[in-house]
């Protein structure tokens, strides 16, 4: 009888050297939403190392994965969107990681769905995880992979309904063209390769 195995993760070693972080919502009234799209890009990087992200600790549920020869904390902020900043600083703070060598996963309403961006750094461009972050850490020196949820209807659309709106089926098709690619984006921006990692991966 044909046994299929699970990926095997590598066991961790050493110190984290990076977080990589997906922003989102806890709850099940939030999965799938627009505003969940870190978390759901996070989770196929967990997927693709081969672990669960289930342990609770710094405010989110995380894993310990190694990536490229580097051991890396997944995490899910439990904290609420608005509040990211709260997980992102106690981790970082705990395992003395500088702001660069975190990594956030985020939704942008800019970007169809499909569409990436991912930038060295910058402003908070209204999103509130990301300001959370930039103000309890004090810095906006962070990459971020920013992930195509698609705009408002139309511009009196309420912005907080939008984002905690579900994709539409065609919509999900596209996004799963970026998450299928998040692993890749992963394994490059841990390994230093943010130059390549943009010129792939930028606007495609």
């Amino acid at each position: 009888m044909l046994k299929l195995f699970s990926k095997k993760a590598a066991v961790p070693t050493g110190p984290v050297e990076y977080l990589i972080v997906g922003l989102g919502n806890p709850g099940k009234e939030y999965e799938n939403t627009r505003h969940n799209a870190g978390y759901m890009a996070v989770e196929r990087i967990a997927q693709d190392l081969g672990v669960k992200i289930d342990r609770i600790k710094y405010k989110s549920l995380c894993a310990d994965a190694m990536i490229g020869g580097k051991r890396v904390l997944l995490m899910k902020p439990s904290t609420f969107m608005n509040l990211s900043g709260q997980a992102v600083t106690e981790a970082a703070r705990f395992y003395k990681i500088p702001m660069e060598k975190v990594i956030v996963f985020m939704d942008d309403i800019s970007l169809e769905p499909g569409k990436v961006r991912i930038r060295r750094k910058g402003t908070d461009g209204g999103h509130n995880g990301i300001k959370n972050i930039i103000y309890l850490s004090g810095s906006d020196n962070f990459p971020r992979v920013k992930i195509g949820v698609g705009k408002k209807p139309h511009p009196d659309y309420v912005l907080a309904d939008w984002v905690l709106s579900r994709f539409k089926p065609e919509e999900m098709k596209e996004l799963e063209k970026v998450l299928e690619k998040a692993p890749d984006m992963a394994k490059l921006l841990v390994d230093g390769r943010m130059d390549e990692a943009m010129n792939r991966y930028n606007g495609k």
